[in-house]
């Protein structure tokens, strides 16, 4: 079967690839794991933050909102010594901060789900890419929500961040059309 060019590099990526990667994600859970991981794969390969992920639902709390957004001076501590994450201090308190943004959201919105799906009108964007390298690290829609996301107080949520969390959430079909992925989403929302 084929694959994205990317997805073939270890069995963790490919796994990733052929059940995540690209389907529509609607629960604010699994959205807030998803954005504080991007965040944190900043200057990092995506495949380092796989193989780190276990840890980070562990590190976490399995990245409940409101536990995260209470983490104290030392928590923090226990985070920033922990081998299982990433311990890069912005990072972690960038993690903190975006919790207590995402529960402002969904205080304002009912859900983070509703406001974060707004940028793409609620409907997953079906691109036709031939080839992976054609595929933009940073698009309109990306721009827009990384400036409002950046308006409401996130931190790790540059134009090219967004992106790859549009990607990872489905807000974007990315797959290359050769992907056998690709056409099981078309469609799917």
């Amino acid at each position: 079967m084929k694959k994205c060019q990317w997805a073939v590099s270890s069995e963790l990526e490919e796994k990733y690839h052929d059940l995540e990667w690209g389907v529509p994600v609607h629960d604010d859970r699994l959205l807030f794991e998803l954005l504080i991981l991007e965040g944190a794969q900043a200057g990092l390969s995506w495949s380092t933050i796989l193989n780190k992920r276990d840890g980070y639902r562990k590190a976490f709390d399995n990245f409940d909102v409101q536990l995260v957004s209470q983490y104290n001076d030392e928590k923090i501590q226990l985070l920033l010594n922990n081998p299982e994450i990433i311990r890069n201090k912005l990072k972690v308190n960038a993690a903190i901060k975006n919790a207590n943004a995402f529960i402002a959201i969904q205080q304002e919105y009912g859900s983070f789900d509703r406001y974060i799906w707004q940028f793409v009108e609620g409907a997953v964007i079906q691109n036709d890419w031939q080839h992976f390298n054609q595929i933009p690290a940073v698009t309109r829609e990306s721009k827009m929500m990384s400036k409002n996301l950046k308006q409401k107080g996130f931190k790790f949520v540059g134009e090219t961040i967004c992106y790859a969390y549009m990607q990872a959430v489905g807000m974007v079909n990315d797959h290359t059309v050769d992907c056998f992925r690709h056409k099981q989403l078309s469609g799917n929302q």
